[in-house]
């Protein structure tokens, strides 16, 4: 197709839609990894700088092309996900401004860009994404303005008027929109599965490795929220079970497949019990936690022999998930001869000296399992440290630990403790979760932070069944019971600065409850909560036919509404004129209407003939200056002019 009829984008055509690429594009930026992230926030910025004045050559856009296929592949690899659905969307974008030439192509550009800010929402839903979302919105609907004016050869009005059309335009769409997202049916499940990423979030897995659980203790991002209804377990007591892993090949500790599907054994629970409900951030995995030990698991989820949860559907999205713990005094008190030798498995080849010191302590130990379970916590407490500064593991990752090293975090701890324990001969296994949580005091409920994953052990001890054992706390117990808030004392009131980190505290636990507002109110409103929407006013459980009656019926005042209000403005396009008509409006009024064969000039003449002084005179033949003899100098005043511009009767003689 031929594009020589096209008119060419001015500057500030080309301006105006490369603004609005770049605000399209930081929500879905800000999504994507750092480092894939800015190479195509450069390629955007060098893309709009070679294509200022021409559109780049042929030869160019196909190596850039390339260059960010490259760049996408060395990020995510060719793994295909949402994200790496989002990151070609979003280079592709960056290198779209090359080939802008004419205002179809400026208003092509536009449309795509509208793309990213709503293919961010697939990554994110947080509040941010959404004000990014609007303003990028907002900046696509003022440049396609612009390039309406453009092409039909008005001036533009000041950027104050322009944004309030545009409020003007998504106040009328506000109301449907939200009758859209109120009362359109919902499915309990959706009709297709959404793609997991490529690169996933940090989160809880079915494998322990230490490089991961250091990129996820590094990360201070809520896991979960808890809520109780009732009595709040001790901090001693706030362990959030995980996946249970008994499997170890020297270096990587994954879970058991032949437990996934047998059912958990009874356990005689205390009678304290812990009802709560936890909002889990999504992590794109389908491991759940809960307090150590839950009862039973929630509905779309299930609970495996080690009293591991698993949710049904990968957690894509905030998940809602109500449950009951409690603690037991005997937990699996009888252990099968496939359990004993599973959770005894060692890999041959393996930490020499680990072995020879855990026979070492069975001989002299002789049958008291419980006599070695202490032994070994007494000598981390003696000699160990805990520290995130480790060195990488060799072949021999325990014995490192145990006889050299002697300091690091839960993973080494916990790891090396049960090879220890197994080597004596002693049952046990590695347990990944969460520990701790921080109150928040303005909306009386508990956040766990992805830094707050933690590892601890699992003992089986005759007559006792299993038994938690946590080496860290051994050498740290602050790392574990202490909150978020004691350490920002401690620290606070080492620099002389605890004022500073209360205030900083506040802030933080105030944004968080502002968040889980949002949580609230849009994200956790599924297909069960839309039911009971009207129980307020009275109304029971809502079918989908009653629900799709009420959306009908909002939807036809909502745009009869809107037809009303755009059937009473004004159609002229040419906003000098329009408030050359309002002015003669107010005239008429007072009986001094312009006819329609009348020049401006004759009218205002015999206005003044009327009322003296009324400054009609001056005002009309800028008009027509500014109107029919292209004087636009004074284009802005003279419009701000016309519409203060009011009839003065006391002026009449």
């Amino acid at each position: 197709m031929k594009r020589d009829n096209a008119p060419d984008a001015s500057n500030t055509a080309r301006s105006g839609a490369m603004l609005t690429t770049a605000l399209a594009l930081l929500p879905l930026l800000l999504q994507l990894p750092g480092a894939l992230a800015g190479v195509i926030a450069a390629a955007a910025v060098i893309v709009a700088a070679l294509s200022w004045r021409h559109a780049s050559p042929l030869v160019l856009r196909l190596l850039l092309v390339a260059a960010m296929l490259v760049a996408i592949y060395w990020q995510m690899g060719a793994r295909p996900g949402r994200d790496t659905g989002c990151a070609l969307l979003a280079a592709m974008l960056a290198i779209k401004s090359s080939e802008l030439r004419s205002l179809r192509d400026a208003r092509s550009l536009i449309g795509f860009a509208l793309f990213a800010p709503f293919a961010a929402f697939l990554l994110d839903q947080s509040p941010t994404t959404l004000l990014l979302a609007v303003a990028a919105v907002t900046s696509a609907l003022l440049a396609l303005q612009r390039l309406a004016d453009e092409e039909a050869g008005i001036a533009p009005l000041p950027v104050t008027a322009q944004l309030r059309t545009v409020g003007r335009l998504m106040a009328l769409a506000l109301p449907l929109a939200m009758a859209a997202f109120w009362l359109v049916p919902r499915l309990g499940s959706p009709l297709w599965g959404i793609p997991e990423r490529a690169v996933g979030r940090p989160g809880l897995s079915d494998s322990m490795d230490p490089s991961a659980w250091l990129d996820l203790m590094a990360d201070d991002a809520p896991a979960l929220r808890a809520q109780f209804f009732g009595a709040t377990p001790a901090p001693e007591q706030r362990y959030w079970r995980g996946p249970v892993l008994s499997r170890f090949d020297g270096r990587l500790w994954v879970r058991a497949d032949a437990r996934r599907d047998a059912a958990p054994p009874r356990f005689n629970a205390d009678a304290t019990r812990w009802d709560y409900q936890i909002e889990y951030e999504p992590t794109d995995n389908r491991q759940l936690v809960a307090l150590d030990l839950p009862t039973h698991a929630p509905e779309d989820a299930e609970m495996d022999a080690e009293f591991s949860l698993t949710s049904a559907r990968p957690l894509s999205a905030l998940t809602r998930w109500r449950l009951q713990s409690s603690t037991s005094p005997v937990f699996a008190d009888a252990l099968s001869p496939g359990g004993r030798r599973m959770n005894l498995q060692l890999p041959d080849g393996f930490n020499p000296r680990t072995l020879a010191l855990a026979r070492q302590w069975r001989s002299e130990a002789g049958t008291d399992d419980a006599a070695i379970v202490q032994r070994s916590l007494d000598w981390i407490h003696r000699e160990f440290a805990y520290t995130l500064s480790t060195p990488l593991p060799g072949r021999h990752s325990v014995d490192e630990f145990l006889f050299d090293q002697k300091q690091g975090f839960c993973q080494h701890f916990s790891s090396s403790f049960v090879v220890l324990m197994r080597g004596a001969g002693i049952p046990a296994r590695v347990v990944t979760g969460y520990a701790g949580g921080v109150r928040n005091r303005f909306g009386d409920y508990w956040v766990v932070r992805r830094l707050d994953a933690h590892a601890w052990a699992e003992v089986w001890l005759p007559e006792r069944g299993w038994v938690r054992v946590d080496p860290t706390a051994a050498v740290a117990p602050e790392r574990i019971y202490d909150t978020l808030e004691d350490r920002l004392a401690l620290d606070g009131a080492a620099a002389d600065g605890l004022d500073l980190a209360g205030r900083w505290d506040s802030i933080v636990q105030f944004g968080d409850w502002m968040r889980r507002g949002w949580n609230t109110a849009f994200l956790s409103f599924d297909a069960q909560r839309q039911q009971h929407l009207l129980r307020p006013f009275g109304v029971g459980e809502l079918s989908p036919s009653q629900l799709v009656a009420l959306f009908s019926g909002f939807a036809v005042i909502a745009m009869g509404g809107m037809a009303w209000l755009l059937a009473r403005g004004e159609r002229q396009r040419d906003p000098l004129l329009r408030a050359w008509h309002r002015l003669g409006r107010r005239y008429a009024r007072l009986g001094l209407a312009r006819e329609p064969h009348e020049p401006a000039g004759d009218w205002a003449r015999r206005v003044e003939l009327r009322y003296p002084g009324s400054g009609l005179m001056a005002l009309s033949k800028r008009f027509a200056d500014a109107r029919y003899a292209g004087v636009l100098s004074d284009h802005v005043s003279l419009l701000r002019d016309l519409r203060r511009h009011r009839p003065k009767p006391g002026a009449s003689p």
